[in-house]
């Protein structure tokens, strides 16, 4: 087995706890990237996404990677939860920490109605 970066071991160990604890609600998974931020909405029992928004708009202008992109991700996140008829999720940080871009994004979507 190879050997797992710091990443990857923490992405783990989150998923595990998340898991645990879940209680069939679906799991707002958080990625990252240096250009744009990701959110998905996804039920694992059925293994679909249910909503997903992201900074990367297509047909428009990308609103980057900042932490107030990262904040209309969130809301953007929130209003799409709520037309699928979801207001509770479990929020899965993935191996980032809870900080900057990735609290922004988690902020912004408890404003706008997200329970987690």
């Amino acid at each position: 087995m190879a050997k797992l970066s710091l990443f990857d071991r923490r992405r783990q160990r989150v998923r595990t706890a998340l898991k645990a604890r879940s209680g069939g609600r679906p799991r707002l998974s958080v990625h990252r990237s240096g250009r744009h931020i990701y959110a998905q909405i996804i039920d694992d029992a059925a293994g679909k996404t249910l909503a997903a928004a992201s900074s990367l708009v297509k047909g428009q202008k990308a609103i980057g990677a900042t932490v107030d992109a990262a904040a209309q991700v969130g809301k953007d996140i929130a209003e799409r939860a709520k037309a699928a008829g979801i207001t509770t999720v479990v929020f899965d940080r993935g191996g980032f920490l809870f900080h900057g871009r990735v609290k922004a994004l988690a902020d912004a979507a408890r404003e706008n109605g997200l329970e987690f």
